[in-house]
């Protein structure tokens, strides 16, 4: 029997999911993406000297306003109560990027992944708003829920998925990446 998808009726219009009967438990999850750049741009951010101001604090910041909003962006989703929302920047000059992390938690009756992917959406957004002056060639990337965890389960499928996808393209070094953070990062919050 196909699955069929919970947002629709019977009749395959929109709805809001019922979560009335589901008991409230602790849920997380974590999302991931990437603000590709110049050199010379990641090197203004780092050095504090963009124009519009401090990116990464003003990002951190807009990244944790939107996953409080998410519920007024995206339809269907419920109004949560969130209890810890973490979004961090990790400039690395390897790459000439910006790896952004939001982490989101509560203890209710859905997840919290909504969240999370739009709290990263959103700082990226903010990184490139705040740069653009200077870069417009930046691009943002790989914006992936990475880890979720509910109803007192673990998902570490989402970096086994991800190493199987890394490996079916040939990047060997990916897949090895991502099977270590779902062995060693995939522990419980």
């Amino acid at each position: 029997m196909a699955r069929r998808l919970s947002h629709l009726d019977e009749s395959g219009r929109p709805r809001m999911v019922d979560i009335t009967a589901k008991a409230d438990t602790a849920r997380q999850a974590i999302a991931k993406g990437s603000v590709y750049m110049k050199a010379e741009t990641l090197a203004l951010i780092q050095a504090g000297q963009v124009a519009k101001g401090d990116v990464l604090s003003v990002a951190q910041v807009a990244g944790v306003m939107a996953a409080k909003k998410t519920h007024e962006l995206i339809p269907l989703c419920h109004p949560l109560l969130l209890t810890d929302i973490d979004v961090q920047l990790q400039p690395d000059e390897k790459e000439s990027a910006l790896h952004i992390t939001a982490s989101v938690r509560t203890t209710g009756k859905t997840g919290v992944e909504m969240e999370a992917l739009t709290a990263v959406a959103v700082a990226a957004l903010t990184v490139y708003d705040m740069c653009k002056a200077v870069d417009r060639g930046m691009r943002i990337e790989g914006l992936r829920l990475a880890r979720e965890c509910g109803f007192g389960i673990f998902h570490i499928d989402l970096q086994l998925e991800q190493a199987q996808l890394c490996l079916l393209r040939g990047d060997a070094d990916g897949a090895a990446q991502a099977l270590r953070t779902a062995l060693f990062d995939g522990h419980r919050p």
